[in-house]
Order: structure tokens, then C-alpha cells, then sequence
């Protein structure tokens, strides 16, 4: 039977052994396992300091003995290798340059014939001793005296001949030599005893390096103009991509890659600055045939090339070579105006190509090429928008100055506009059309929603700027995109509101009817959408932002001074406060009420120029926050209507030119010592430093500077007699703060009074009087400074038992 049974169901039963003696055989054998663990582990430590293999020291070289080389044998090699060629070659041109004209005919091609030939022959002999970095350095000394061979060939051939003939000439001979070699040292037998491979990575690199000139020098030494050179590049760079794709060495790989890149972005950029110059139709087909054959190399790449990120990337350029090639043909056939929906027309084509049978990374590519243009296509608009939307702000400085023109002269204000941006709406109406019926991924689909959303806006507040439609029209456009965008329960929508909100207000600056019936109708249209539950906490504060301005805007239409404005701008804090106390959402709550605060700072700034008018606004404003520290969740704003209060008497006293300090303080220093009593009497732990420290501080310091500075003794009497009640009180009832703040300033005063009776006292001592004092009191302090240690420390006693 089990223990548990024991214990739980048969409690009467007695236990064998008892539980006290069998809890006390459990402990000693418990602590029997623990002595013999104990015992355990310290034998397993010996035993594996025992195990433990003995390191040898290592082992120092014998004396004598050479140092551990830093350098390899194949690097000291090659270095050397490399430093030889570099020298020959030097050597060789210095001979060509300089001594050339030291030998006759028979010794020019003797020499140079037979040093180049047995330089490149040296390989192939040691290529099949197997020295290959040795057959290498001297195959590209080999291959740098052909190119001297050629020089050399031009200055005592054809001295007078044409040069770029001559080069072309040259670099398609010298092409096809060194590719001959490289090939030739690749087909050379592989010796059995020495297996290192014969091919050199060299020459055919070299080879493919010189094949990038053939093309474009013929093409100048025909007499070809750009469209020619243009083509030739763009065909070499054909050339080296189908190169790069199809021969297996990767060094030539990397050659004919790097000049695929290189010579097709040398010739798409000269074809796009031969199709922004061509002035005709011709000239625009011209240099789409150019675009057309760049297209055509991007579209092979991506049908030949392996990796997706390339294949994607090539095609998304052959799309941008088609758009070009047929915008650029558009743009010289269409206004001005219309060359940026021409190119847009073009892009938006790639995407019936997007859904075809085509692989799947070209029609990836397809359509970011699309975007690209697309995107290319909003940067265009952006100049427009941003003026339409931020140049009204240049009215805040030429407030109700008339009528303007249009709407476009409304935005611009005589400031710049951008030419030939008619098309401006049509453009983002376009793009975000295609936004909103192309894009089906779920996952983007978003996104798209909130771009054309915003391409929407866009287009409807370009329209009378770029239409140049009334300047009438130009609000009732804007005012009526506020309202719509409101009724969107989108954040961006809101947002965009907001924006336009902004740019309305600020073009309405122009006329005063415009002024005031804008700033209503966004009150109550931002209104209604803080009521409608519309983002309410972003809407009410926008619409108590616009009544602000709205009372200032009517203060200003009847002439009514800034500090009389000011009484008119209060309305919207008292109004504030009313709506905060009865709405339910926390978020709009606090919105309201920062936006009720920022309302009354700019109405005690309007009301700073005069004094009067300022404290009457101050204390309206201390009202106002005290009707909110009326509900119980904003009792800490009670504080800042005490301090509104307080500073509202001040004004007012400052108006009425009163100096003396108490008038200032004692209206603060007696409020805050009823709460502190309050606070005392609630919390009697509470610290007489917090309860009644700042009131008298607020007091006494001030009173006694003022008492220093006053030659006269009523401030000093009533300040003293002032300091010893407050002395007595805080002894009375054993109060830190009045005890020391009321001794403090009890002693600064009677200084103060007898302050002239010591200056004569000092001045009637003669002059050996102060530092013998001086010296008497050192020694007595001296004498006497353990008594004085234990006072001090009775007197930290007795302040630190009172509160």
C-alpha cells in the first residue's frame, strides 16, 4: 500500500516506523549520498588532471637555421614573370620609338619580324615543358610587339595614309591574329608526362578586347556620321553579348560582358541624344532603327542568358528601347505638349505583351519597363502639382490684394511655370486608371488602390491650373476634392484632404469674400466629418483650426485691433471645451482640447500689445481651463488655471505700474499655502518642504532683495516682523520649512539693519583689531570644535525628527 493512501484515506492507521524516525533515516542517508558524491567528483578531478595530454613547447629553430618565407614559390614567380614583361615590353617600345631610325629597311623587318616571331613561338615550346606562367608573360610581350609591328608598319609604309584607315586596318588584322594564336596554343597536344593545360588566358581576352574598334573605326573611316558610328557601336556590343553567352572561358566571358555593357550604354546614350536632336520624322525613324537594334540585343540576352535577375533585367531594358524607339517617333510628329503622353502611350502598349506566351522573366521584365515609364511619366507631373499645391502660399504675404487672372496665375504668382505640361491631367488620369485595372495581386493591391487614389487628386486639382480655368473655379475644384476625399474612409484620403485644405486656404488669401467663405466652409465640412465619425480626431481639430482663423479673418474684415480680435478668437477654446466634455472617443477628446490650447496661445498673443486687454485674456483663459478642470479626469488642469489667473493679476497690476514685489507674490503665495494645508491636513506625512516650502519662497525671497535694495525701514520692519511669525509658527509646531525659510530670512534682514552700525564699529578699530578677532576665533574654534561637531549634530537631529 502506498504512503499517499496512507496519509489521505486510512488517517487512523499508525505508521511503521513512526514519520519522525522515518524522517530522520531519510536525512542520514541523505547526507550519506551527499559525503560519498563529494567523495566522487574530487576522484574524478584527479583523474582527469591524470589524463590530461602534456602540450609540447614548440619547438625552436636550430642556430643557423633560415626563417620561415613569407612568399610562396608560385608568387615570387609570377611576380618576377610580370616585372620581366613589363620591362621587355618597355624596352621594345623605347626601340621602336627612339632607335628605329638607326637601321635600314632590311634591319627594321629583320628585327622586329624576328623578335616578334620568336617571342610568340616561346610559348608553345614552354608550354610543353609545362612553364606556363613563363609561356604567358611572354605571349603578352609577344602580343604588345604586334601591336609595334603595326605602328611601325604605318610610319615606313604609309607615312602619308589615312590613320583611321590604317587603324582599322590594323585592329581587325591584329583581331584576327591573336585570335588565331589563342586558338592555335589551345589545339596544341596536352604532353603526357607534363598534363598542364596549353590554353593561355591571355590571348583570346586580348583578342576580344581589340574587336571592340574594328566596327566603330571603319565606320569613321567610311565618312559615316553618328547614325553609323552609333550603329557600330550598338553591333559590337551585339556582338560581345552573344560572346559573353556562348563561349565557355570565363575570362573572355568577363571581357565580352564588360564590353557588351560598355559599348551598348555608349551607343543607347548617343541613340537618345540623336533622337532628342532629330527634327523630323526621318531623322526620329533614324534613330528608332538605332533603339530597334539595341532592343533587339536586350531581347537576346534575355532569351539566351541562364540567371532570372539577368534575363528579367535585359528585357526590362529591350522593353525601355521599344518605348523609346517608338515615343521618339511620336514626338516628332506631335506638339510639344504631347511628347510625354506619347512615351506613356508607348509603355502602357508593353502590357498586352505582360499577358502573352512569353516566358515568364521577359514578361516580368515587360512590365517593370512599363512601371519604369509609367513612373518616369507622374516625375514629369511633379513640377505642376507642387506649384498648384504650394504656390498659393505666397498670398500670406499679399493678403485681399485682388482678383487674379486665372487659376494658374492664382498658384504661380508670377512665379515660374513649367512649359509644355498641357497633358498634365490627362498623364495621371492615365496612370492611375492603369493602377486600378492592371494591378490584381492581392498582395499589392493596396498599394495600387492608395496610388491611384492619389493620382486621382492630382489630376482633379491640376485641372484649372493647367486649363488656366476662373480663379473662382480653381476653389470650387478644390473645395469640392476635400469633400469627396472625406466621405473616403481612407487615412491617405484624409491626408490628401488635409493638403488640399491647406492649399484652399491659403488661395482664397487673394479676395476677403474668398477668405471668409473658404475658411467657414472648411469648418463645417471638417466638422461634419469629425460628427460623421470620419478619422474624427485629425477632422475636429482641422475644423477648430479653420474657426481660429475664421475669427481672426472676421476680426480683420472689421478692422478690429489685434488685442480686440483676440476677445473673437476665444470663442473657439470656450467652444472647444464645451465639445471636449461630451465626446466619448479619448483620442478626439485630447485632439479638441490641444487645438483649444494652441486657439488661446494665439489669442494671448494677438492681445501682447496691450497690457489690459492681455490680462482680461489671460484670466478668460483661466476660466476656461478651470470649467475643464471641473471633470474629474482633467483635475491636473487646474494648476494651469491658477497659474492663468496668476498671471492675468500680474498683468494687470504691471498695467496699473505697480512695483512692489508683494503685490506679485502674495497672490501666489497664499493660495499655495491653503493647499498645502489641505495637503497636510490629508496627508500628515507629507513633508512641510512640499506643502508649504514653494508659497513661502514665493514671498520671502522676493521681499528680501526688495528689503537689500530699500533705503528706507518699513520693508525691513514688516518683513522681519513677517519672518518672526513664521519662525514661531514653524517652532510651534515643529515645522521644517517655515522654521528655516522664516530663521533664514529673520537673520538676512537684521543684517541688513545693522549693516551700517557695523561698518562704524569696524571703521573706529584700528587697523590690527580685525586680524587679531580673526585669530581669537580660530582659536576657539580650535579649542572647542568637538563641542561644536556634537552641537551641530544635536541641531541635525532636531530638524531632521520635524517635518
Amino acid at each position: 500500500m502506498s504512503y499517499d493512501v496512507t496519509g489521505t484515506t486510512l488517517r487512523t492507521m499508525t505508521h511503521i516506523p513512526p514519520p519522525a524516525v522515518e524522517l530522520g533515516l531519510l536525512d542520514a542517508e541523505l547526507r550519506q549520498l551527499d559525503a560519498r558524491r563529494a567523495q566522487l567528483l574530487h576522484r574524478r578531478a584527479w583523474l582527469l588532471t591524470v589524463l590530461q595530454p602534456v602540450r609540447p613547447a614548440p619547438a625552436l629553430p636550430p642556430p643557423g637555421a633560415s626563417p620561415r618565407p613569407e612568399a610562396s614559390a608560385p608568387g615570387v614567380q609570377n611576380v618576377l614573370l610580370l616585372l620581366g614583361g613589363i620591362l621587355l615590353t618597355l624596352a621594345a617600345m623605347a626601340f621602336t620609338l627612339v632607335s628605329w631610325g638607326n637601321l635600314g629597311i632590311a634591319g627594321r623587318t629583320l628585327v622586329l619580324g624576328a623578335v616578334t616571331l620568336a617571342t610568340l613561338g616561346a610559348p608553345v615550346a614552354l608550354l610543353r615543358r609545362g612553364l606556363r606562367s613563363t609561356a604567358e608573360s611572354l605571349a603578352g610581350l609577344g602580343l604588345v610587339l604586334t601591336v609595334l609591328d603595326a605602328y611601325a608598319l604605318h610610319e615606313v609604309a604609309f607615312p602619308d595614309g589615312d590613320g583611321v584607315t590604317f587603324a582599322a586596318v590594323a585592329a581587325t588584322v591584329l583581331t584576327a591574329l591573336w585570335t588565331a594564336y589563342g586558338l592555335g596554343l589551345a589545339a596544341l597536344p596536352t604532353p603526357a608526362a607534363r598534363p598542364t593545360p596549353t590554353t593561355l588566358l591571355l590571348p583570346l581576352p586580348a583578342a576580344l578586347a581589340v574587336a571592340q574598334l574594328p566596327l566603330v573605326l571603319w565606320a569613321i573611316a567610311a565618312g559615316g556620321g553618328p547614325h553609323t558610328i552609333t550603329a557600330a557601336v550598338l553591333l559590337t556590343a551585339v556582338i560581345d553579348m552573344i560572346v559573353a553567352l556562348r563561349v565557355s572561358p570565363k575570362a573572355v566571358r568577363f571581357v565580352a560582358a564588360g564590353g557588351a555593357f560598355g559599348m551598348g550604354g555608349w551607343g543607347v546614350l548617343a541613340t537618345g541624344l540623336i533622337s532628342l536632336d532629330a527634327a523630323g520624322p526621318g531623322a526620329a525613324a533614324r534613330a528608332a532603327e538605332l533603339f530597334t537594334l539595341a532592343a533587339t540585343g536586350a531581347f537576346g540576352a534575355a532569351w539566351l542568358a541562364d540567371g532570372r535577375g539577368l534575363r528579367t533585367s535585359t528585357a526590362a531594358a529591350g522593353g525601355l528601347f521599344v518605348v523609346a524607339a517608338l515615343g521618339g517617333m511620336l514626338r516628332a510628329s506631335l506638339p510639344a505638349d504631347w511628347t510625354v503622353p506619347g512615351y506613356l502611350a508607348c509603355g502602357i502598349a508593353l502590357l498586352t505583351l505582360v499577358r502573352g506566351r512569353l516566358p515568364e522573366p521577359v514578361r516580368h521584365g515587360l512590365g517593370w519597363a512599363s512601371g519604369i515609364v509609367q513612373a518616369g511619366a507622374v516625375l514629369w507631373t511633379a513640377p505642376v502639382v507642387g506649384v498648384t499645391l504650394l504656390g498659393p502660399a505666397a498670398w500670406v504675404s499679399d493678403v485681399w490684394s485682388g482678383v487674379p487672372g486665372d487659376a494658374r496665375d492664382a498658384a504661380a504668382m508670377g512665379a515660374f511655370w513649367p512649359p509644355h505640361t498641357a497633358a498634365t491631367p490627362l498623364v495621371l488620369a492615365v496612370v492611375g486608371a492603369v493602377l486600378t485595372f492592371t494591378v490584381r495581386n492581392t498582395e499589392w493591391r493596396p498599394q495600387a488602390r492608395t496610388a491611384a487614389l492619389t493620382l486621382a487628386w492630382a489630376t482633379v486639382i491640376t485641372i484649372p491650373t493647367t486649363l488656366q480655368l476662373p480663379y473662382s473655379v480653381g476653389l470650387l475644384v478644390q473645395g469640392l476634392a476635400i469633400v469627396a476625399l472625406l466621405a473616403v474612409t481612407h487615412r491617405a484620403a484624409l491626408l490628401l484632404a488635409l493638403l488640399t485644405s491647406l492649399s484652399l486656404a491659403a488661395l482664397s488669401l487673394a479676395t476677403e469674400p474668398a477668405t471668409l467663405a473658404v475658411l467657414t466652409s472648411l469648418t463645417a465640412v471638417f466638422a461634419g466629418a469629425a460628427w460623421r465619425g470620419r478619422l474624427a480626431p485629425a477632422s475636429a481639430a482641422a475644423s477648430l483650426g479653420y474657426a481660429t482663423a475664421l475669427a481672426c479673418a472676421v476680426g480683420a474684415a472689421l478692422d478690429w485691433q489685434p488685442q480686440h480680435i483676440a476677445l473673437l478668437v476665444l470663442v473657439v477654446p470656450a467652444a472647444a471645451a464645451l465639445l471636449a466634455a461630451r465626446i466619448a472617443d479619448p483620442a478626439t477628446t485630447m485632439s479638441v482640447e490641444i487645438t483649444g490650447a494652441v486657439a488661446g496661445l494665439v489669442a494671448i498673443g494677438l492681445a501682447a500689445g496691450e497690457l489690459p486687454m492681455l490680462a482680461l485674456v489671460l484670466a478668460l483663459c483661466g476660466v476656461i481651463a478651470a470649467g475643464t478642470a471641473v471633470r474629474p479626469e482633467r483635475r491636473d488642469v487646474g494648476y494651469a488655471a491658477a497659474a492663468l489667473f496668476v498671471l492675468a493679476a500680474w498683468v494687470r497690476l504691471s498695467a496699473w505700474d505697480v512695483g512692489s514685489p508683494e503685490a506679485y507674490t502674495l497672490p501666489v503665495t497664499v493660495p499655495a499655502l491653503f493647499v498645502g494645508a489641505l495637503r497636510r491636513r490629508r496627508d500628515p506625512s507629507a513633508s512641510s518642504w512640499t506643502a508649504y516650502g514653494p508659497g513661502l519662497a514665493a514671498t520671502l525671497a522676493p521681499s528680501l532683495l526688495a528689503a537689500w535694495a530699500d533705503a528706507h525701514w518699513t520693508r525691513p520692519l514688516l518683513l522681519g516682523t513677517a519672518a518672526l511669525v513664521v519662525t514661531l509658527i514653524g517652532a510651534r509646531h515643529r515645522l521644517q520649512a517655515p522654521l528655516v525659510l522664516g530663521g533664514g530670512t529673520l537673520v538676512l534682514d537684521a543684517l541688513h539693519e545693522l549693516a551700517p552700525y557695523l561698518a562704524q564699529v569696524v571703521g573706529a578699530l584700528p587697523r590690527w583689531a580685525p586680524p587679531a578677532l580673526a585669530g581669537l576665533l580660530l582659536l576657539a574654534l580650535g579649542a572647542t570644535y568637538e563641542q561644536r561637531i556634537r552641537d551641530a549634530r544635536r541641531v541635525r537631529e532636531v530638524l531632521g525628527k520635524m517635518n
